[in-house]
């Protein structure tokens, strides 16, 4: 959708949308921290994105949007297994060990791992330096965030944890690769909101084959693991992917992208500042490589427009808090 000079909606509200897709998105990791400690991971996500859809879903049937169809709550649903169960369920999981801002920054690799794929399985993109360079500098910085290597002074990532981050960002790019040929609603909100629907309730039935229900007590849950889900529902996923949508229509699909660089480095401060996560050499090395890897991997022209997934995304694809 073109925007001319005037239709453009106040700068004011482009900002404040902007800073809701930077920081509202690079602060959920920590609210996932802080909710993962006190209620069981794949619990919290389901929690988290059955209301969330649910109430997408119901804003959108107000509105006139038709529902999805058999074919595309199949494909929907297919999809939310990858985004849902396998990503975000195991990103939930895995912060359970390993600091907010580091996941952040190892979830910033999806690019990386959908790179990979287009030139060894796909094969529409070919190898060039530049690109061989970038994948490297984005599998090195995941190296030194886990590696045990001497003199880089913070405590290395958890392997468990880490290796369940690469699984989620792995199982984000093949998702990545297949929305192009599922059958989605045309209409972007709508098939979001089918997801995130069909994730919360597939989240919460690998809830109860985890066995997350026994055992749990729900009044024994905090004030504080309560408003992050609060946060991570209403502010991370309702207000936030709204901003996202909003901006869509009115600036470009690259200036939009630009979250995808903020997030992990608002996460790692934010997790310094306010959840007493270490930042060490360690990290900061890590974090750059990667980001300047993610950098020049999006940078790079595509041969053709890729469907968004679920806001999603990402445009440089990465997962939207």
């Amino acid at each position: 959708m073109i925007m001319d000079a005037t239709t453009r909606p106040p700068t004011w509200k482009v900002l404040l949308a902007f800073a809701t897709i930077y920081f509202v998105w690079g602060s959920t990791f920590l609210a996932i921290r802080v909710g993962v400690r006190e209620v069981p991971p794949f619990l919290l996500a389901g929690l988290r994105f059955l209301i969330a859809g649910l109430v997408l879903y119901g804003w959108l049937r107000l509105r006139g949007t038709p529902s999805p169809t058999g074919r595309e709550w199949a494909g929907a649903s297919f999809l939310a297994v990858l985004i849902f169960v396998l990503d975000y369920g195991l990103l939930f999981w895995a912060e359970r060990t390993v600091p907010s801002g580091i996941a952040a920054v190892m979830l910033a690799t999806i690019p990386v791992f959908m790179a990979m794929g287009e030139i060894i399985v796909l094969r529409t993109q070919k190898m060039t330096w530049r690109l061989a360079l970038a994948l490297l500098m984005g599998l090195g910085g995941v190296a030194v965030l886990v590696g045990r290597g001497a003199g880089m002074g913070a405590a290395v990532v958890s392997p468990v944890g880490a290796g369940a981050l690469i699984i989620a960002a792995l199982s984000w790019s093949v998702a990545a690769s297949l929305s192009r040929k599922m059958p989605l609603p045309a209409e972007k909100a709508m098939s979001s909101g089918a997801q995130m629907l069909a994730g919360g309730v597939l989240l919460l039935f690998a809830a109860a084959l985890l066995g997350e229900f026994r055992g749990f007590h729900w009044q024994g849950v905090s004030t504080g693991a309560w408003l992050a889900l609060a946060y991570l529902t209403v502010a991370g996923s309702i207000l936030g992917f709204t901003a996202y949508v909003w901006l869509i229509h009115h600036e470009s699909p690259t200036k939009v992208g630009t979250y995808a660089y903020v997030n992990p480095v608002v996460a790692v401060f934010v997790g310094y500042f306010f959840g007493g996560e270490a930042l060490g050499a360690r990290t900061i090395a890590g974090t750059l490589l990667v980001l300047v890897s993610v950098v020049v991997i999006t940078a790079m022209p595509k041969k053709k427009p890729k469907n968004s997934l679920f806001m999603n995304s990402p445009q440089p694809s990465v997962n939207p808090e």
